[in-house]
């Protein structure tokens, strides 16, 4: 259950990895277009900044600080001396 758990949880940050790419990019190209005058869709992208793109760089920073504390608990505590076969007693 836990690794299941782990693995769609990694599969949502990379995705939001993905997002986030695509976001910066679309910026880019759009800015571009604007300063070209060609319409790109950078008010869309204004729209969309506060319900889309501020969640998923916040849900980024969160899942690559999360991921920092949870390698730095590890290498503290090495072994694993909670899973059901390894309970030390």
């Amino acid at each position: 259950m836990k690794e299941k758990l782990i693995s769609w949880l990694n599969l949502l940050l990379v995705a939001n990895v993905f997002l986030v790419i695509a976001g910066f990019v679309w910026l880019i190209v759009a800015a571009v277009g604007d300063a070209c005058e060609i319409p790109l869709g950078l008010d869309l992208w204004h729209e969309l900044w506060q319900p889309l793109f501020n969640p998923a760089i916040s849900l980024l920073i969160g899942g690559a600080v999360l991921s920092a504390t949870i390698s730095s608990v590890r290498r503290k505590f090495p072994g694993n001396h909670f899973t059901k076969g390894n309970i030390k007693k």
